[in-house]
């Protein structure tokens, strides 16, 4: 009874998915592909000197991602960069295209930086760090963007601002919670965390125990690190602001350029709701956000319509094919590193044998030995037959 359930339960799952899929694409991405529709007008006037420009930043903030990746690695140990960002167009690629994509790239991210050298415990602080500290700076981004928006006298009061403070709220207060228990009370944390572990079937109580006192230590060296600390914050940040850059310079390809305030508010509110696993890396969610916010403060609908359509195409779009080659290259290039492996120990059995083969050849046998030591083996006289 319980394997049928089991076998029911996923397939329901992923029906209520695409369900939900279908319900954002139908009631808010078509009726904005149809504002597109409107303004093609626009793009006989495209600057595409701006498109290059955009699509140049929007490259740099996954070069910025890839470094903050870096910095959470504890020095030395770090796999070499290209080999960095092959694992992040990868993890990107399969987050695009799985609803909750976060958790299952991760996943992925997981086990190809383990692949790659790093122990298990660096490996997932490293991925922690980075999608828990980018979430709040993301939050911050968003927080300074409603303050300076407000001061400014911004289009007004939107329901989806208060949406936008809660959620910050709880992130950023859960994520500072999260450090103190870390840093002041980790055995406390560990004990709790082994308490839930013995009552879980498939969790060893004893090794989630261990995992936790060693994120504890890595966050507590990280804390220490001042300028590593320092670079990961200004990585994440760079990240954000190239990525926000991109969409401003696409919007202005089209002959607007928005507020830095508005632009920075859309941005924020889109991103932050996206972060809710309905759909992969918030499709739909972004662009039925992103619109209506720039619409509101003061965009033209068919510019903002076409700049937020190309800014999703090289943001969400591009990354699957080059993420999948990203993928494909590794799968490759550990394939050719073990060959190379077995191969060198093919090598190496080989000389081995023929060293002793020929180590028996040259050996001497134990009379030559002995009388060239100053020892004499004496012959065994044999029998007459008269003795016998």
């Amino acid at each position: 009874m319980a394997r049928t359930q089991t076998r029911l339960v996923t397939p329901v799952r992923r029906l209520v998915q695409l369900l939900l899929v279908a319900f954002v694409v139908i009631h808010f991405v078509l009726p904005q592909i149809a504002g597109a529709r409107r303004a093609l007008s626009l793009l006989a006037g495209v600057n595409l000197w701006l498109i290059g420009l955009a699509i140049a930043l929007e490259a740099t903030s996954i070069l910025s991602y890839t470094c903050l990746t870096r910095a959470m690695i504890p020095r030395g140990k770090a796999p070499p960069f290209f080999t960095l960002l092959r694992i992040q167009l990868s993890t990107l690629s399969l987050s695009h295209v799985v609803p909750g994509g976060a958790a299952v790239g991760g996943a992925l991210g997981f086990r190809l930086l383990t692949r790659s050298g790093l122990s298990g415990t660096d490996a997932a602080f490293a991925l922690a760090a980075q999608g828990i500290g980018s979430a709040v700076v993301l939050n911050l981004l968003l927080w300074v963007g409603l303050v300076v928006s407000v001061v400014r006298g911004g289009p007004g009061y939107n329901p989806l601002y208060l949406t936008a403070a809660l959620v910050g709220v709880v992130l950023i207060g859960g994520f500072s919670a999260l450090v103190v228990l870390l840093m002041r009370g980790e055995r406390r944390a560990a004990k709790v965390m082994r308490a839930i572990a013995r009552r879980v079937p498939f969790l060893d109580e004893e090794s989630v125990h261990q995992l936790v006192l060693r994120l504890a230590s890595r966050l507590q060296t990280l804390v220490a690190d001042r300028e590593r600390l320092r670079r990961g914050i200004l990585w994440d940040l760079a990240f954000w602001l190239c990525t926000a850059g991109s969409l401003w310079v696409f919007l202005g390809a089209f002959g607007h350029w928005e507020r830095i305030d508005g632009l920075i508010v859309a941005f924020g509110l889109a991103y932050v709701l996206a972060a809710i696993p309905i759909t992969p890396a918030g499709l739909g969610v972004v662009e039925a956000t992103m619109i209506p916010l720039l619409t509101l403060f003061g965009c033209d609908r068919g510019i903002a319509t076409l700049g937020v359509v190309a800014y999703r195409l090289v943001n969400f779009w591009l990354p699957i094919p080059v993420g999948f080659l990203a993928y494909l290259s590794l799968e490759v290039g550990q394939e050719t590193a073990e060959g190379r492996r077995r191969a060198a120990e093919r090598r190496r059995t080989e000389e081995l044998r023929q060293l002793t083969e020929r180590g028996l050849q040259d050996a001497e046998d134990r009379r030559s030995w002995a009388e060239r030591h100053g020892m004499r083996i004496g012959q065994r006289r044999e029998q007459s037959p008269a003795e016998d």
